[in-house]
């Protein structure tokens, strides 16, 4: 035999083959193996392996069906019956599988799986078959095509499967844990770990997980949380094979003995309703594979690897009768599987050859099995000859006669029916009209380099830039086509995600997503799906005024945190911030949790809520609560702010902006109306009961739904009972900000939107006749901005006029009679309106909408109209534009993109309506209402705190810092949920999820004067939320002390704290630590970057790694610091020290070179020490040392 083409790691297999190998051909050798088989004309014949010869099949006793060779010489590793098919899979040593049809095992398909890894396990499913090698996982179709191929960690060594459910697999191997991989998204979704290493069998009841391991035992695991139940401890050596039916699990391995390993011949036997040993089942034969066969009875079929076979009750006696033979090829038998209808055996030996037993001659591999597809002949028709004379033929794919006449060919077209159609012209980049300033009536902008420089890219299809390739197709091939509307959602619309590295976010590149100047919100924070309704609330002026200049006592204050979020936004030049304060002060009121307002991180991942529900209660809560936080005027003189000079009454600000005052009237059919005022801060649209198609203007809608009239039961004074009563709403005053709800939650909703809007493009285009263009065109607004003449006006172009229902800007009327006149208005319409009594004209200035996405869940993005005075402060530009913000992706957008509503993935939610003109009736100034008092001694929280105790001292009146003084900085942080991560195939590690930090403790030291070095802050952060990790080595911080009832810490409140950096901030202080970034970002503070300094970076070399504190203490102070655990004292006076030692090495700055020699000195030494601070008495001072005298000498 020649086993030149097999895989060398085989070799050890080839004295055992060859032994058995005879030259003389069997004269009882089945047919059946020699199909499909080509030998070597000098390696020894397929004639010459030794067959048993088919025997007579008698009802009810297994016999050998059929025999063949599924690969010659390569032992077979695995064998597997199709579930949905009357197919045999068979798996060899070589990474090769090959499928036999029927019980006739005629050869169906033969492939290559893996080149040098063996087939461990095999699967079948009901589009493909899943293979399971040592690292690699493959999906394919049953005719050998690849689905998918997902490549596992290069260190695992997988051994097992199993299928869940239809689209969930567990993973199983020597390593100490388990995957759990999703087949739709071809991702490891859960990592399970797994105490007993060597997971090489699984099996699955309705109760539990059963998984045996290498060392013997078998472990009973939860099907939810995956945890261990109970556990049996069946072998003390190892296990071979183990089964569960019913309430039995019985189990074969090899038991300890003093020469090795010994196969046991008592098999082991549980009772799964009592979690016990029942009496152990002695058996004649050596175990290695067992199958229960239940048919009649509970039956086992025990099978040695010398191809005995003996069935048995596992409750009764092994009789010897019951062992029949199955002669394998080769020495040993290296697979075994059952059929699921319990009528056929299949063995699989070491010489590569597949042996087939059944009870009946005709049996069935399943009960119910689909139908086969096989391969079509090829069939090949004859063409006719071709003429050569022909003068056309050297063009002509196909032979067409022509006629000699002149007739006119097709492609001949006449001049009268075509006309020439130039390309229109493509719109100017959003960007550029963002940007652009005017002289006259030219316009001048910097160029986004978006495009290759006078090249414009010729598009074949509408819109192509909208869509790219990637959203044609779903990301898992299994499911393909089953939501075909996902090619639909734009690229920029889609769920965005942070991608981690090891740096954690400092390589992300935040500004390939956002070009401009504005801050968007970082998603990954729970509950942060509120932050488009944020952005909506900071691009309303009066809003973000009124809120910065708010400050009040309470500790979760929503107005409050939200006025330290707009502060961070205002300071930003692009960069994202995150609201992780705000969200956290939200998670604490107990109205929101009520509201259901408050997601699990699990609910917010998998897209389980109603997005657009929960925004819409959110939006109807923020205004609710700071309306409540903002009528609280009782406040101390030394929060007071400016806030104050907003409203003198009672009623707050937001209310004088969002209150809509009403009058409620209920009539009684006795004739009795009952009148009674109320107010509201937002409206929800009604739509009306219409299946006709008849065209409602928004405005109507609008109308109908502020001035409600309903029919409902309700008290009437008059009847002293429950009457059917009247209401209607009538409108007493108009609020300065109208809110609109959509509830868009149903078909029936989404319906109306869609028909309405066909309904308005109809209209659109007969309405414009032939001025309409096919592409987009400038817009009205972009030809103001451009110059143009009024004149000279374009139309929007048809898609512009798509899927828009929603007007620009609405009129209002208020009627003599208490009537309220609602109409749509152009969005350019006469500004004299206003002028008119009772008449208000309300422009859109923002939309937030739902992504329908089933691939992430959906999200949630807002179209908003960002005014002049932002563009002003940010870009210095005097300009109004709209842009779509996603999280962290900001981009101009056209305005009619704002208003397109495509109901099969774009679903509008909230609508935002702003009086014109609104700022020029508010005071738009800010007034910073935190004052230097926040920095005087205040009294801790904790109970047991004492003098003695005492780390810090307050600063004094005197020693108010001022303009440029440095504070030296340090934070510790405790862990509230952990990081989520995976390891990739290359070993390297993907962070999904960050961990979540919080602050618990803050120090300040001061860093001049004649108390240089002592701190004036050092606060320990008080928490409500569970803490999973004090990181005490690293932190300091011990379970207790953040708790104000066993504490003996200075405890404050985050809020009171924050206030003492915010104002230390503003002041313009300049803070000195190391890793002042992560404390920052942690902490939720944006600080200027002139305002920090450092260490982390003013001693680092480009491109080299990040030094520790402990390191540079010990090589340029000679101190050792960070022993145990780390202090925040210590920290923060060392970074003061280093950063002295820096401005004395570099002198001042002046000298880079020098200093670039003694960097050079720390990296050789760092390399040298292996960055690690020697030990007392290992090494001496590194001043002593001969690299570190050249930094004296300077």
């Amino acid at each position: 035999m020649n086993f030149e083409g097999l895989d060398p790691g085989l070799a050890e297999y080839a004295p055992a083959m060859h032994s058995a190998l005879d030259p003389v051909l069997d004269a009882h050798l089945n047919p059946s193996l020699l199909q499909n088989v080509e030998l070597d004309p000098e390696g020894v014949s397929l004639e010459a392996l030794p067959v048993q010869e088919s025997v007579h099949i008698m009802e009810g006793v297994y016999s050998e069906l059929h025999s063949v060779v599924a690969e010659v010489g390569v032992p077979v590793s695995v064998s597997h019956f199709d579930l949905h098919e009357e197919m045999l899979w068979v798996g060899s040593h070589g990474g090769h599988a090959t499928s036999f049809f029927g019980p006739a095992l005629e050869r169906y398909s033969s492939f290559q799986v893996n080149g040098s890894d063996d087939i461990r396990q095999i699967q079948s499913l009901e589009n493909g078959i899943l293979f399971l090698t040592k690292n690699n996982l493959k999906y394919m179709a049953r005719g050998g095509l690849i689905i998918f191929d997902y490549l596992l960690d290069e260190s695992e060594d997988m051994h097992s499967l199993l299928l869940t459910d239809s689209s969930t697999l567990l993973v199983g191997g020597l390593q100490n844990h388990i995957l759990e991989i999703d087949l739709n998204t071809v991702q490891e979704t859960q990592k399970y770990a797994v105490e007993i290493p060597g997971v090489t069998i699984m099996r699955q009841t309705n109760r539990f997980f059963f998984c045996g391991h290498t060392s013997g035992k078998v472990s009973l695991r939860d099907l939810r949380s995956f945890k261990v139940e109970h556990e049996f401890d069946a072998f003390s050596g190892s296990l071979s094979d183990f089964d569960v039916h019913g309430n039995l699990l019985a189990a074969c391995g090899f038991s300890s003995r003093l020469t090795g390993l010994a196969c046991d011949r008592f098999l082991k036997v549980y009772d799964l309703r009592m979690m016990r040993a029942i009496t152990p089942l002695q058996v004649h034969v050596d175990p290695a594979f067992l199958r229960f066969i239940p048919t009649y009875t509970s039956r086992l079929a025990i099978i040695s690897q010398s191809g005995q076979c003996q069935f048995c009750e596992p409750t009764g006696l092994a009789n010897p009768a019951d062992i029949f033979h199955v002669n394998p090829v080769g020495p040993l038998l290296m697979t075994f599987d059952v059929s699921a209808s319990k009528q056929a055996l299949a063995f699989g030996d070491s010489e590569g050859c597949v042996h087939l037993w059944t009870d009946s001659p005709e049996p069935s591999f399943n009960p119910y099995s689909r139908e086969t597809e096989f391969a079509l002949p090829c069939l090949v028709d004859s063409l006719p000859p071709l003429d050569w004379s022909q003068d056309l033929l050297s063009i002509a794919i196909l032979h067409f006669p022509v006629s000699k006449a002149t007739h006119t060919l097709l492609s001949d077209w006449p001049a009268a029916n075509s006309a020439p159609a130039p390309r229109r012209a493509p719109p100017v980049d959003a960007e550029i009209l963002r940007t652009m300033k005017k002289v006259g009536f030219i316009g001048y902008a910097p160029n986004p380099r978006t495009r290759l420089r006078n090249q414009i890219p010729y598009r074949l299809k509408e819109l192509d830039s909208e869509f790219d390739s990637f959203s044609q197709v779903t990301e898992s091939p299994i499911g393909r086509e089953e939501e075909p509307h996902l090619h639909m959602v734009s690229k920029k619309y889609r769920k965005v995600t942070i991608k981690y590295s090891k740096l954690g976010l400092e390589d992300f590149d935040f500004k390939h997503y956002n070009k401009t100047l504005f801050a968007g919100l970082e998603p990954h924070i729970p509950n942060a799906y509120c932050n488009c309704m944020i952005q909506v609330l900071y691009f309303l002026e009066p809003v973000r005024c009124l809120i910065q200049n708010h400050l009040c006592q309470k500790e979760f204050c929503l107005a409050c945190e939200l006025g330290f979020l707009f502060h961070m936004l205002d300071l930003s030049r692009g960069d994202p911030c995150q609201g992780s304060n705000f969200l956290r002060a939200f998670r604490t009121i107990p109205e929101a949790s009520a509201l259901g307002l408050i997601l699990a991180d699990s609910d917010e991942a998998s897209g389980k809520g109603n997005l657009a529900r929960l925004i819409q209660r959110w939006n109807r809560f923020i205004l609710t609560q700071l309306h409540q936080d903002m009528q609280e005027l009782e406040v101390p003189q030394a929060y007071r702010g400016a806030g104050s000079s907003f409203c003198s009454s009672g009623d707050s600000v937001i209310g004088q902006l969002f209150s809509c005052e009403m009058e409620n009237c209920s009539l009684c059919r006795c004739g009795s109306e009952t009148v009674r005022a109320s107010s509201t801060l937002l409206f929800t649209l009604s739509y009306p009961e219409d299946k006709t198609g008849k065209n409602y203007d928004f405005a109507q809608v609008l109308k109908r739904s502020i001035c409600l009239e309903q029919n409902t039961q309700a008290w009437c004074d008059n009847c002293e009972k429950y009457q059917p009563t009247i209401q209607t709403r009538n409108i007493r005053h108009l609020p300065d900000i109208l809110v609109i709800n959509c509830e868009v939650n149903s078909s029936k909703e989404a319906d109306f939107w869609r028909m309405q809007a066909e309904v308005a493009f109809k209209m659109a285009v007969k309405k414009h006749g032939g001025e309409i263009s096919k592409n987009k065109e400038f817009s009205l607004a972009d030809r103001k901005e451009l110059g143009s003449p009024e004149g000279v006006l374009l139309c929007p172009s048809v898609e512009e006029l798509k899927n828009v229902w929603l007007p620009f800007s609405i009129r209002m009327k208020m009627t003599k009679n208490k009537g309220l006149d609602v109409c749509n208005w152009t969005e350019w319409g006469p500004a004299r309106a206003e002028e008119e009594h009772g008449v208000y004209v309300y422009d859109l200035m923002a939309t937030v909408v739902h992504i329908l996405d089933s691939r992430t869940g959906g999200s949630l993005v807002a179209h908003i109209k960002v005014g002049e005075t932002y563009h002003q402060r940010k870009e210095g530009v005097t300009h109004q534009q709209w842009y779509l913000f996603n999280d962290f992706l900001i981009e101009p957008i056209d305005k009619y993109e704002a208003v397109q509503f495509d109901m099969n993935w774009k679903v509008p939610a909230i609508l935002y309506y702003i009086k014109r003109n609104l700022n020029s009736r508010y005071n738009l100034n800010i007034k910073n209402p935190i004052e230097a008092s926040v920095l005087l001694a205040e009294a801790s929280l904790a109970r047991k705190q004492r003098k003695t105790h005492t780390t810090f001292i307050p600063l004094m009146l005197n020693e108010m810092p001022q303009v440029g003084d440095l504070v030296g900085l340090d934070a510790e942080f405790v862990t509230l949920n952990e990081e989520e991560a995976e390891l990739r195939s290359d070993g390297t590690k993907s962070t999904i999820k960050p961990s979540q930090m919080s602050v618990a403790r803050i120090t300040c030291v001061r860093g001049q004067g004649p108390n240089e070095g002592i701190p004036f802050i050092d606060d320990y952060i008080s928490t409500q939320e569970q803490v999973v990790d004090y990181l005490t080595q690293y932190s300091g911080i011990k379970p207790g002390d953040l708790d104000a009832k066993i504490s003996s810490k200075h405890l404050t409140t985050l809020k009171s704290t924050y206030l003492k950096l915010r104002f230390l901030i503003d002041i313009g202080v300049k803070f000195v630590g190391h890793g002042l970034q992560k404390d920052f970002r942690v902490i939720n503070l944006m600080v200027p970057k002139d305002q920090v300094l450092d260490t982390v970076y003013l001693f680092h070399m480009p491109r080299k790694r990040m030094i520790s504190l402990r390191f540079l203490a010990w090589y340029f102070l000679d101190l050792k610091i960070q022993g145990e655990t780390h202090d925040s004292i210590e920290d923060a006076r060392t970074a003061l020290q280093l950063y002295r030692k820096y401005l004395e090495l570099s002198k001042n700055g002046t000298e880079p070179e020098s200093f670039h020699k003694v960097l050079k000195g720390l990296y050789e030494k760092g390399r040298k020490m292996d960055w690690k601070v020697p030990e007392p008495e290992s090494q001496t001072s590194p001043k002593n040392a001969a690299v570190f005298s050249s930094v004296l000498a300077l």
